[in-house]
């Protein structure tokens, strides 16, 4: 799973996809409407690659994350972040991530990752293949 063309604009809504690049420019399509924007160097524009969760240990990197939403949830994660009460929305991560850091992960970060989660599945971006051979290839060299 690559999620390094995969980005976040700060004050834009959705994510985007990058397309191409320019002098002092990304050209980005938005996953919600398929419009393609430009993307300048002065936004602060964030790759999904990049970004981690606060844990009591070692952060992780959001890949991860959606690799364990995708093993203990699934494909759809059958709710709305954005409806959900927040004991729910707090129940639901800490089945994902245990180790979240309650004082650092807010509600807020908690809904962005259900609702990329599932855009990104529903857009067929998501390859958890990979991951899950890796797991069966160590699993099988325990044995």
């Amino acid at each position: 799973m690559d999620l390094s063309k995969v980005v976040t604009i700060s004050g834009k809504p959705g994510l985007f996809l990058v397309t191409s690049s320019g002098a002092g420019k990304l050209v980005v399509e938005s996953l919600l409407d398929g419009k393609r924007t430009p993307a300048f160097a002065n936004d602060k524009i964030s790759s999904l690659e990049e970004i981690s969760i606060f844990t009591t240990g070692d952060d992780k990197p959001l890949k991860e994350v959606f690799v364990s939403i995708h093993e203990k949830i699934g494909d759809n994660i059958g709710f709305d972040p954005k409806r959900v009460s927040p004991v729910e929305l707090k129940e639901k991560f800490m089945l994902v991530l245990p180790e979240y850091d309650e004082d650092s992960v807010y509600q807020s970060d908690m809904k962005k990752v259900f609702q990329w989660y599932q855009l990104l599945n529903d857009k067929g971006l998501l390859d958890f293949t990979v991951e899950e051979e890796k797991s069966e290839e160590n699993t099988e060299e325990t044995k």
